[in-house]
């Protein structure tokens, strides 16, 4: 058999799970119709609720990672030759951009520098009068954060596109309130700051937006319309069920555990953690004289970019990391493959001792 190793898994995701998700994968196994499971489905969506900060009904795990939930936003509300303004800073703002396109839009993207937070002028000046307007609020390639309360705000009062926002990085980590801000559909993953393993996407679609969605989207599997049926609530009949798919029960559960594990500790509790994790991290890093990637300010706690220095082979470095200290960091991407180093610290990970742990490594790395 493969030998099982133990990770410090401090890169861009996955990170380790909470313990309560790992232990909820052990339980006994469910039918995905079971009076129980459902019941601990229809509980999940409620927590999935109160972390994306909503009231929406369709809100739901997906059975899928958090890139089937980019599908998911735009096979079900882009129409073809619908006007898609997407806000680039990143590579996953890159990838809304190819998703939207396959889907028949017309797409301007709003290329902005990578590292730099999204401009919302910038964006609504993009087009008079877009369907959509799509964002990305943690830039996992980059580390940035970007104000979508602001951009909301500014999509609001120029009329009346629907504001789609990838939140796979922020969800669980930092400040998401999706009603607030004006999000219509948003999409998210598990195996982040929720602490979960990969496998489910967290979704939320409003009363708006789900009216104007495509009624038979090109995606069978991802059609809001019929999973709504099988998630109850959504499809506007409590207590019923429509089959669609064989969900995965163990995921579900062990969402349905992590979520309870984050709410225990307080929303805006764990956002603090993150916060003192990530400035931590950041200040450490700086002490060492690395140049850190994104603009001040508009930095992530939970995902920190950090320039590689002049001269040091950067695979070489996280080799020695993952062979020596068994701490997984990950490189950059795109143009940046080789010059900047990602290192999250996100769920169980956001604490003191994994900062010091990560920073003596990579110092005595360096030092070698």
């Amino acid at each position: 058999m493969t030998q099982v190793v133990q990770r410090h898994l401090f890169g861009p995701g996955p990170t380790n799970p909470y313990p309560e998700a790992t232990e909820a994968l052990a339980r006994p196994l469910l039918g995905h119709l079971d009076p129980a499971f459902l019941a601990l489905m229809d509980e999940t969506c409620d927590r999935l609720r109160e972390v994306w900060g909503t009231a929406n009904a369709r809100t739901l795990p997906l059975s899928a990672t958090g890139s089937a939930g980019m599908e998911a936003a735009f096979v079900n509300t882009v129409h073809p030759g619908d006007v898609v303004v997407v806000a680039v800073n990143g590579l996953f703002g890159q990838r809304m951009c190819e998703v939207a396109s396959r889907c028949g839009a017309e797409v301007v993207p709003v290329k902005h520098e990578w590292g730099s937070p999204v401009d919302p002028e910038r964006v609504l000046a993009a087009h008079p009068s877009p369907a959509i307007v799509a964002a990305v609020h943690a830039e996992t390639s980059t580390g940035v954060r970007s104000d979508i309360a602001a951009l909301g705000a500014a999509v609001r009062e120029a009329g009346d596109a629907l504001l789609v926002v990838d939140a796979v990085t922020s969800i669980g980590g930092i400040e998401l309130r999706a009603d607030d801000w004006g999000i219509d559909v948003g999409y998210a993953g598990t195996q982040k700051c929720l602490g979960v393993a990969p496998g489910l996407a967290p979704f939320t679609i409003n009363d708006r937006a789900f009216e104007r969605r495509v009624e038979r989207p090109q995606s069978w599997y991802l059609d809001l319309g019929l999973l709504g049926g099988y998630v109850g609530e959504a499809g506007g009949r409590p207590g019923a069920r429509t089959y669609h798919h064989t969900a995965p029960v163990a995921m579900v559960g062990s969402l349905h555990a992590g979520l309870g594990r984050v709410l225990d500790e307080g929303l805006e509790q764990v956002w603090a953690r993150h916060a003192a994790a990530g400035q931590a991290l950041q200040d450490g890093l700086e002490a060492m004289d690395l140049e850190l990637f994104a603009e001040k300010g508009s930095r992530l706690p939970e995902l920190t970019a950090v320039r590689v220095p002049d001269g040091v082979d950067s695979a070489a470095v996280r080799r020695i990391l993952l062979e020596r200290y068994d701490i997984e960091i990950g490189a950059g991407v795109g143009d940046y493959a080789a010059s900047v180093w990602r290192i999250g610290l996100m769920g169980p990970n956001a604490r003191p001792d994994a900062v010091a742990l990560v920073l003596g490594a990579l110092a005595e790395t360096l030092g070698r």
